[in-house]
């Protein structure tokens, strides 16, 4: 019995984990941490259903938690649109004769702000990344 309550420990750690990366918006992470918790305990289940010879139910609770935990992991892919050349200098803060090290330097500082691991967001930082792509590929730099 002490075995079973360090594995739900465990996952409870590790759910409590996965809650505190969550830069997502707000019901697409309630989501993954519901999905997480459930899979888990599917998990547990199925584990403790082979535990006593009943292999159809914990072959069917494991897959089901299996399923819940992995579809919680995907992330859609955030493609960025065409940006024009006057907002890509906005949004890197450069002007017209702005050479490719100044769009450099004006890049590396958005994305230190931008970048999800520093509180921005995926989105945010795709722009900023076409921002600097538009513009180091305008005159062929990149």
């Amino acid at each position: 019995m002490g075995l079973i309550w360090l594995a739900l420990a465990a996952i409870a750690v590790w759910a409590l984990v996965r809650l505190g990366r969550q830069t997502e918006r707000r019901g697409r992470a309630h989501w993954r941490v519901t999905a997480t918790l459930l899979g888990a305990v599917l998990l547990a289940g199925g584990a403790l259903a082979a535990f006593r010879g009943s292999w159809l139910t914990a072959a069917a609770l494991a897959g089901a938690g299996l399923y819940l935990a992995w579809s919680s992991r995907m992330r859609p892919v955030i493609r960025s649109e065409p940006i024009s050349e006057a907002d890509a200098r906005a949004v890197l803060g450069v002007g017209p004769a702005a050479t490719e090290a100044e769009i450099r330097a004006a890049w590396k500082r958005a994305m230190a702000r931008a970048h999800p691991d520093q509180g921005g967001t995926e989105g945010l930082a795709t722009r900023v990344n076409a921002a600097r792509d538009r513009l180091l590929t305008k005159s062929g730099r990149r």
